[in-house]
This record gives structure tokens, C-alpha cells and sequence, in this order.
């Protein structure tokens, strides 16, 4: 405690991660306690207590309390279920939808009373796979470690897209080059606080090492070439977090108000989410579905004026393999769908700048091509003919 004050106080450390933080709420008998004296103590310390605490909320000993650790209304948690349905999601699971809407959302299933900011959402960290190796290898290589590939985990839930490691195929480069941009883009509209490694953005790759703490070489080393290799990559990862701190509805402090309805187009009386599948208001939660769309709006019935002068954002997601058509949810007048992002389009279509959104054509739906997800903008026409 006290070198977290003093870290704190005379070097402005603006907060803390704990490794297994699970750990710290054991008694000296290595029992879970119901009240850990030790969280408790830094979540009302007077300097700790003004610090982002968050917690890794598990431990070596087996203790998993993701959505249950100790908070005092402090704590933060690595959200570890964001993580695994998301990588289910992106390639393909079935089962997925209802799991992938609720961590979207900012989890409210685990942090009804405590808020989206208590997640933080994350698909690769500095255990496991980089996401560039997340879809190029279907399993750990972990030889140089000299423990036979035993060590590091082996629920990674990732897909080497057709080939196992390095390949000069030209499809299949593009097609893990689409499923980088589509975790990217997932992250950065979830509700919580987003959590990205270091080097994702520009395709760092640890050869399908999973564990490489024990490395101090080029599997560890961050290889500053692969910037001017993947430029796209990082303009994708550049844009994408300009628009989410473009649009606060996309990282607000309470849960949006989340109803299923037949259609609002008639008014600004949005919910603030809504799920639409295929079909606009009718998400399809089947288990064989691999398609889903929301739609976040900044004129939600109830929103604070001071919140309301957000625009609409709609995302569709569709990790089938193949091409899908989503109707579009009709937006009140003068609103119309640009474009934002999508992934499966060739550089520089991919993204643009938030604010150069182009607009889209046809207004009533749009095709999302297989493993690809589609980001459009709802802003006001600047011609005052209906369409």
C-alpha cells in the first residue's frame, strides 16, 4: 500500500493493473473471502481511491470472478468473456449472438449495478496470441520455450483462415488482414473501456507463440518495419478510434436503454440500442446464426439534452462466409446512412475519416459480404428533399 501511494502521489500514476488480482482477496489459508480487507483498503484509501484500479479477475489457484470481483464501487475488471465470445464470434462459433449482444453492450448481464466502464473489453493481451496470430495459426507453437509445447493455453479460440502460419497466398492474406479490421472495429464500438496490445495495430506477430514472457528476442521484440508493412491496418486502427471518441453515445458511463421494437422511424423516440438482423428489428438469436446489426442512437427517448446531439451509428456483423443483405432501419428526416467502415472493401474504402463518411446509394438496405462488418453513420442530409 504504501508504494502504491507513493507511485500515486510523487510520480502521478494514473492507475493500477493487478496481475491475478483474484489473489488479493484470499485469507492466509488461501480461502476466498466475502469481504477482502486488502480491496476494500485501496478502493477508500484517499490517494488510491482517486486512481483506476482494475483488476485481473482471476488467479493461478483456479478462482474466476469476472463479473463478481470485489468492487466497492471502484474496480474495474478485465472482462476475459469479452475476449473469448468475441473470438468465438469472428470465426464462426454458432451460439454466439445473444452472448456476442450482451459484452457489446458493455456486459450489463455482469455489471448491471456498477456500469459498462467496469469492462474492459480486450481480444488479445500480452498472454496469448497477437491478433495478427490469432488468424494465421490454429494452435500454440510454443517449442522455443523448452517445455515440449506444453506451456500457454490451448482454449484460444482462433482460426488460421485455411493455412497454418506463414503463407503467400493472396486470399488468404486478405481475408486475415479483414478479420484484423472486423475484431478492431467490434472493440472500438463496444460499450466499456476498449483495451488494445500493443503492435496489433500494425500486425506484430509472435510466430504462434502463446507464451512468451520467458523470450527476450524477436518473438518478444516489437518490430517497428511492420508499420510501413501494414499501414493500412494502423490507418484502420487510427480511424476507428477517432470515430468512437467522435460519437460518446459509443462510450457512455450508463447502460443504453436496450428495447425491441417494430419500428421508430417516425420519430426521434430511438431506444438507445436496438438489434436488427437481415431484417431490420428482427435479430435473429437462433443458435445457427452468424449475422447481427445494432443500431445506437444518439436521440434515444430519455437521453440528457446535453447527450442528444449525437448522430445514429449502425453495425453489421456478419461472420458467415457467405454474403448477406441487411435491411437498413429508416432513419427520421432529413437523417441519412453514410458510410463509415467496411471491412471487406479494398483500401482506402475500407474506413475514412470521421465527418468524410460517403453516402450510401441505396438507402433501404445494403450487402454485407461474408466475414466482414459494416459501420454506417446516420447524419442529417444536407438536401432537404426526402428520400
Amino acid at each position: 500500500m504504501e508504494c502504491l501511494r507513493y507511485w500515486a502521489s510523487e510520480y502521478h500514476i494514473d492507475g493500477f493493473r493487478f496481475d491475478l488480482a483474484s489473489i488479493l482477496g484470499r485469507d492466509s489459508h488461501g480461502n476466498p473471502l466475502s469481504n477482502p480487507p486488502l480491496l476494500e483498503a485501496m478502493a477508500y484509501d484517499p490517494i488510491l481511491g482517486k486512481c483506476k484500479l482494475i483488476a485481473e479477475a482471476w488467479d493461478a489457484g483456479g478462482l474466476y470472478q469476472v463479473g463478481s470481483f470485489p468492487a466497492y464501487d471502484r474496480w474495474s475488471e478485465w472482462n476475459g468473456k469479452y475476449r473469448d465470445t468475441v473470438r468465438k464470434f469472428l470465426k464462426g462459433d454458432m451460439g454466439q449472438t445473444w452472448e456476442i449482444a450482451q459484452r457489446i453492450q458493455g456486459s450489463p448481464d455482469m455489471y448491471a449495478e456498477r456500469g459498462p466502464a467496469a469492462s474492459v473489453n480486450f481480444v488479445t493481451c500480452h498472454d496469448g496470441f497477437s491478433l495478427a496470430d490469432l488468424f494465421a495459426y490454429n494452435e500454440k507453437h510454443n517449442e522455443a520455450n523448452g517445455e515440449g509445447n506444453r506451456d500457454g493455453a490451448n482454449d484460444n479460440y482462433s482460426w488460421n483462415c485455411g493455412v497454418e502460419g506463414p503463407t503467400d497466398d493472396p486470399d488468404i492474406l486478405a481475408i486475415r488482414r479483414q478479420m484484423i479490421k472486423n475484431a478492431a472495429a467490434i472493440l472500438l464500438v463496444s460499450q466499456g473501456v476498449p483495451l488494445i496490445l500493443m503492435g496489433d495495430e500494425m500486425g506484430h506477430t509472435k510466430h504462434g507463440n502463446n507464451n512468451t514472457y520467458c523470450h527476450d528476442n524477436e518473438l518478444s521484440w516489437l518490430n517497428w518495419d511492420r508499420l510501413e508493412k501494414n499501414q493500412d491496418v494502423f490507418r484502420f486502427f487510427q480511424q476507428a478510434i477517432a470515430f468512437r471518441k467522435a460519437h460518446p453515445m459509443l462510450h457512455q458511463r450508463a447502460f443504453h436503454v436496450n428495447q425491441e421494437v417494430s419500428d421508430a422511424s417516425s420519430s426521434y423516440g430511438y431506444p438507445g440500442i436496438s438489434w436488427h438482423g437481415v431484417k431490420a428489428w428482427q435479430p435473429d438469436w437462433a443458435a445457427h446464426s452468424r449475422t447481427l446489426a445494432f443500431l445506437v442512437s444518439g436521440h434515444a427517448a430519455g437521453t440528457p439534452p446535453y447527450q442528444r446531439a449525437d448522430d445514429f451509428v449502425y453495425v453489421a456483423m456478419n461472420m458467415h462466409w457467405e454474403d448477406h443483405r441487411f435491411e437498413l432501419p429508416r432513419l427520421p428526416f432529413p437523417y441519412v446512412w453514410r458510410v463509415f467502415a467496411d471491412t471487406s472493401a479494398p483500401v482506402p474504402d475500407d474506413i475514412c475519416a470521421p465527418g468524410r463518411e460517403k453516402l450510401l446509394r441505396y438507402q433501404r438496405s445494403v450487402q454485407v459480404d461474408g466475414r466482414s462488418v459494416l459501420i454506417l453513420v446516420g447524419h442529417p442530409s444536407r438536401s432537404k428533399k426526402r428520400r
